[in-house]
């Protein structure tokens, strides 16, 4: 069996130093594109000139190098692989395996507000094993070996390294592309994952049936996200080598590439929020120092582009076979409803949240928790 080894996050001084240089050296816009652009064509200046300013100034890596250490952090190599992972177990006896699997711009630290609490031992409440791994080519997990590697694939490899771990049967919860890997494994390995909770789940209403007010609310948010916000994706699925050349060594550049995913897909009340400005700063900070934009790229690449995620998802072989419950966020993408939601598997436990969106594990970690405990509590077979 391959060695599983103890891994920290550890960043050179130097390393460090070198990014701040960088920071302090950059030239940054200080005009729009016109008068008063506002946001039309694209974030507003104020709000980068602002998150550009605050990690110059505020932010602080040692800390978070320090809190994101406070987990146990492994690698192991599964398929030529090098798969980096945090696995934080509960001290509750009879504790639930549960794999968190985040997208892009995510990372691992996405569950950073919700790995505490969730393995938290706790009278009367489910508690944890949690595993979250790094997709591959995503900070510390190496790329794939091959072109081609598909979601599909990282759900048949972290079904491995569960397997590794000991934990035959196990629960998912997920997002964004991570909730494709949910998806693939609660349709191919049901005999082994027993729940998913899902914050992101492509969906349509039946055609002909009058949509309620709030489905009509976010579907329209859906074709504007998909009218006017894609250009990132277009660039990332067909020129993944010039994103990569403009922005591995250039952090200012992911701040405006990355960040932004982080002011668009949230609530605007969270920008206000020092909090907030650390989450999105760690993300980047990681994203940098891994040298993970080019490989970052992969899910867009090889699998379906955003326009296709619903009909995927409503394919037969990609419907979910075990019971899976689905929070509707209403500042996502592409928010979903129960009518959509459960044309796409076993549907069993549907609620609404409409104060977060996207990144629903850093804006609602209170809420996620709840939600997760409730049904997984629920469904959790044994």
């Amino acid at each position: 069996m391959a060695q599983i080894k103890p891994f920290k996050v550890d960043i050179a001084q130097s390393e460090v130093d070198r990014l701040y240089e960088k920071l302090r050296d950059t030239r940054v816009p200080t005009q729009d594109i016109v008068p008063g652009a506002g946001s039309d064509y694209g974030f507003p200046t104020e709000w980068a000139t602002e998150l550009y300013n605050y990690w110059l100034k505020s932010y602080s890596w040692q800390k978070a190098e320090d809190d994101l250490n406070q987990w146990p952090h492994f690698t192991t190599e599964i398929e030529d692989i090098n798969v980096h992972f945090i696995h934080q177990k509960s001290a509750a006896p009879n504790a639930i395996p549960l794999l968190l699997v985040h997208g892009w711009p995510g990372s691992f630290h996405e569950f950073s507000e919700v790995i505490n609490p969730l393995s938290d031992e706790k009278t009367g409440q489910r508690s944890f094993h949690c595993v979250v791994p790094s997709l591959p080519g995503f900070c510390w997990s190496s790329g794939p070996p091959q072109r081609g590697w598909k979601m599909k694939d990282t759900a048949r490899l972290f079904h491995k390294l569960l397997e590794r771990l000991g934990y035959d049967q196990y629960c998912v919860q997920a997002g964004d592309w991570g909730q494709f890997v949910a998806r693939e494994l609660g349709a191919q390995y049901s005999d082994h994952c027993q729940v998913i909770h899902l914050n992101y789940c492509p969906g349509a209403v039946p055609e002909g049936i009058e949509p309620t007010q709030r489905e009509r609310e976010i579907q329209a948010r859906g074709v504007n996200w998909r009218t006017m916000h894609l250009g990132y994706a277009t660039l990332m699925r067909t020129r993944p080598h010039c994103v990569g050349w403009m922005l591995q060594d250039n952090p200012v550049g992911l701040l405006a590439f990355v960040g932004e995913k982080y002011l668009e897909l949230a609530n605007p009340q969270k920008q206000v929020e020092n909090s907030w400005k650390d989450h999105i700063l760690t993300t980047l900070c990681l994203y940098y120092f891994s040298n993970c934009i080019m490989t970052s790229c992969l899910p867009l690449i090889e699998n379906f582009n955003h326009e296709q995620f619903v009909t995927v998802a409503m394919k037969e072989e990609n419907l979910i076979k075990c019971p899976f419950g689905y929070t509707s966020f209403a500042f996502d993408s592409a928010p979903s409803s129960k009518r959509g939601a459960e044309r796409t598997g076993n549907l069993v436990w549907y609620r609404e949240r409409d104060y977060a969106g996207h990144f629903a594990c850093l804006e609602d970690a209170k809420g996620i928790v709840e939600d997760v405990r409730e049904v997984i509590g629920k469904y959790w077979p044994h």
